[in-house]
């Protein structure tokens, strides 16, 4: 398969290398979900949070080892859609699925934005509305100026974040115990541990944003790769630590009950305010936020290359390199989900979508296989097999338990 050039791509400008590139996907993976979504995952499952960040993490590896071939051999933006026009020939399942990511993007964008305002507008008495509107406007102009530009910030952002976690598990370890957390342990809650996998899996999504970023990464043949694989490494072990020393600290039920549920674990363990600590989970959610605009604009300007209709969002800012349509869109719907939807909501609808999605993108490689052995990063045969199949019983799983 011909490979791009190494210095612009469609009017997008090479200008990514692994640390940032490592760095966006830990901020996506830690911004999407952790300051979040605990709180949700703790009240579904209760002292088995952990275990279902587990499971959710196990779920995720054979997708991203998928994923992490795919952008080796076919390092496009809109990185699905092309893995699927190649290894499936279908075109109009190719652009459903450009188009439910760019959704997705927005979707999960939207349910950052919104919790990151409630860390927010705990520490400043500002409407919650004007808030969205305010850091959505702001973000939407910094994705614009450059993808350089919006990785720095990204990679400053994601530096802070990691270093509140780290503060939040010890915290958490230091707190007296909770009634729950005895030996032996409550007797496991399945039907919930299977919703709180769903939020779990939610929050190991970024490797398939990162994949957009093909077309602005320096060889991203031998960069991609590695760079999904670090980041869903170190996330994961910033998860565990964290969920664990949630459900230690506090409540189900109030860790359920909670918007803020780490500022709640960071109290418990100091006996001091957590001012600090949401503005730490701001900048959380402003560094997903940015990641997703930046991801769904380049959904948009890789479908633009395959769909004559979609060829308006192709076109690149002669001053800026990027995509300018496609990324004032994605923050107007972005902006409008937040106002609109419960973050919950969002989180449940973008995760069974993106399951669903993985699936194929899973069954892609195997056509891909077949059409061309060769690869600069080859991943064993069956592991496209599994993850299908693990994205497929979570989904079903995942839905059963929420509609039971």
């Amino acid at each position: 398969m011909a490979r791009a050039d190494p210095a612009t791509s469609g009017g997008l400008r090479r200008r990514i290398g692994l640390p940032l590139l490592t760095a966006y996907g830990v901020g996506i993976m830690v911004g999407a979900g952790i300051y979040v979504l605990t709180g949700v995952a703790a009240g579904a499952a209760g002292m088995w949070a952990p275990v279902a960040f587990l499971i959710a993490g196990i779920v995720a590896i054979p997708s991203a080892l998928s994923f992490s071939e795919l952008s080796a051999r076919i390092p496009e933006a809109a990185g699905d859609s092309s893995y699927i026009e190649i290894g499936l020939g279908l075109h109009w399942l190719a652009v459903l699925v450009g188009w439910v990511n760019v959704v997705v993007g927005t979707l999960t964008g939207s349910a950052v934005l919104r919790g990151g305002v409630g860390y927010l507008t705990a520490i400043l008495d500002i409407p919650t509305a004007w808030g969205i509107i305010g850091l959505g406007v702001i973000l939407t102009v910094i994705a614009i100026v450059g993808v350089l530009e919006s990785l720095l910030f990204a990679g400053l952002l994601t530096v802070v974040e990691v270093a509140g976690l780290l503060l939040v598990a010890g915290a958490g370890f230091l707190a007296a115990p909770v009634a729950e957390w005895s030996v032996p342990l409550p007797a496991p809650e399945w039907s919930g541990i299977a919703v709180a996998v769903i939020f779990g899996f939610f929050a190991f999504i970024g490797f398939d944003d990162m994949v957009n970023m093909a077309e602005e990464t320096h060889s991203p043949h031998s960069i991609l790769p590695r760079a999904i694989l670090l980041a869903l490494a170190i996330t994961a072990v910033l998860y565990a630590l964290v969920s664990l020393a949630a459900v230690r600290a506090v409540p189900r039920d109030v860790l359920g009950d909670s918007e803020r549920p780490l500022t709640l674990v960071w109290e418990a363990g100091t006996g001091t305010g957590s001012g600090f600590l949401a503005l730490i989970a701001v900048a959380a959610a402003l560094n997903g936020v940015l990641a997703q605009i930046v991801m769904s604009a380049r959904v948009l300007f890789g479908l633009g290359k395959r769909s004559p209709s979609l060829r308006r969002f192709r076109v690149t800012s002669p001053r800026f390199g990027t995509p300018v349509l496609g990324t004032v869109l994605v923050g107007a719907v972005t902006i409008g989900g937040a106002l609109a939807l419960p973050v919950d909501t969002m989180a449940e609808l973008t995760t069974w979508a993106l399951l669903a999605v993985f699936a194929v993108v899973n069954v892609s490689l195997i056509g891909v296989h077949r059409l061309q052995p060769e690869t600069p990063f080859p991943v064993p045969r069956w592991v496209p097999w599994l993850g299908a199949i693990t994205c497929v019983v979570t989904l079903v799983v995942g839905l059963a338990a929420e509609l039971g």
